[in-house]
């Protein structure tokens, strides 16, 4: 078992001034452009991949770090970077994580090279659970896939909605329901490749942050993939269906809440990336701006409020690592130490960039100033991967052991 550690080791920090140097020089230039254009950032995704950031390999080396630290660093600079580049960098690792967490190694083989394609043919994937109806509630999806035994196919009909990528992916990976009387345990993932009939592009959503990453819904129309994309196999999810249907309590992982639980640290590491740009932005700004004849960080007010920026950002990361390493090191999520770190570095994100636009006064309300940015970006971290809500939801009923409702 690797021992927790908070000094990262050489390789780890030659990966951190790696992405920080691409994010300082490719992204920061280029982020209120993209923002403004609320479109696909496909010329910052093709450098990132010429550079080998955006691969599957760089991902899965990430990912495999036995410290457990590799993808949190990964994110944190990216999303210190820009948020909106950041996501449209990383959206495709969804689908990736989804069919790591769901799939078959034959599978994991086959679909997640696909979904990254080559430094010369990007390719980007989607992660498509929720609908306009089950957000929150996973166990509300009207997605259905029915097994057509004769041909060994699955039938996907309904509309997914919230999905990065979703429309414009090369690969779509879709939550459906299989069996609705056995509500979120009857739930299965399936892979869409490329080109399938009857998946289109419904409505694109204009965002308030966010906004170089593409939301979009999905709408699956009779699609007929084969039975080999059903993530796990058929095989597998008979035998978690029978022992839901016996009302066996541990009938198995929801496809949909397995992904989210192995994202959630990384998407708190996006939070805290974004607090971090913004907290520097307000500092050298209190050490710059000078008011009465001096500058405002020797007001004792100004300084408390960097001070808590900083414990807060800080206390973000150190719950982000642990999450990560425990979930490296195969330990179980007790006390929902997952969602803990989600939770509390999505509303550090809010919180430190509410400040930083405050403290920057009519500057930080501008345009001129990268804070009025970050504090829109922030925003969708106490929503998407689960809400504030959710998260406070799934912790509480782990500590206490109740159905909380």
């Amino acid at each position: 078992m690797s021992t927790f550690s908070l000094d990262p080791g050489p390789d780890q920090l030659a990966v951190r001034d790696w992405l920080h140097g691409f994010a300082a020089d490719v992204m920061r230039p280029a982020a209120a452009e993209w923002d403004e254009r609320e479109e696909t950032p496909w010329p910052v995704i093709q450098e990132a991949a010429k550079l080998g950031i955006y691969s599957l390999d760089f991902y899965a080396q990430q990912f495999f770090d036995p410290s457990g630290v590799g993808i949190p660093i990964a994110m944190e600079e990216l999303f210190w970077g820009d948020a909106g580049l950041g996501l449209a960098i990383t959206g495709t690792t969804l689908a990736a994580v989804a069919v790591l967490a769901n799939g078959t190694d034959e599978q994991i083989g086959t679909w997640a090279p696909q979904m990254f394609g080559t430094p010369e043919d990007v390719k980007l994937a989607a992660f498509c659970s929720s609908e306009p109806d089950a957000g929150s509630d996973v166990s509300a999806l009207r997605t259905r896939a029915v097994y057509d035994e004769a041909k060994d196919e699955w039938v996907i009909n309904g509309t997914k909605t919230w999905a990065t990528n979703g429309g414009i992916a090369h690969v779509h990976v879709v939550v459906a329901t299989v069996d609705p009387e056995l509500g979120a345990r009857g739930q299965a993932s399936f892979v869409v490749p490329p080109g399938t009939p009857g998946l289109s592009q419904g409505q694109k959503f204009k965002k308030h942050g966010i906004r170089a990453s593409h939301t979009a819904e999905v709408v699956l129309d009779g699609v007929r993939v084969p039975g080999s994309c059903l993530l796990g196999g058929k095989e597998k999810l008979d035998e978690r269906l029978a022992r839901a249907r016996e009302g066996a309590r541990k009938s198995g992982k929801n496809a949909a809440m397995a992904t989210f639980e192995a994202s959630r640290p990384a998407v708190g590491a996006q939070a805290i990336g974004i607090a971090r740009a913004a907290y520097e932005v307000a500092l050298d700004y209190a050490r710059t701006r000078v008011q009465f004849g001096r500058p405002i960080i020797d007001n004792q007010g100004v300084a408390f409020q960097l001070a808590d920026m900083k414990t807060r950002i800080d206390a973000a990361r150190l719950l982000v690592w642990r999450a990560s390493w425990m979930a490296a090191t195969n330990q179980p999520f007790t006390s929902a130490e997952g969602s803990m770190s989600k939770l509390y570095a999505g509303e550090t994100a809010k919180y430190v960039t509410s400040q930083a636009m405050q403290l920057l006064g009519g500057n930080g309300y501008t345009r001129e100033y990268p804070v009025e940015r970050m504090h829109r970006d922030s925003a969708i971290y106490t929503i998407f991967e689960g809400t504030s809500e959710i998260q406070r939801l799934v912790i509480a009923r782990a500590i206490s052991g109740m159905p909380i409702r």
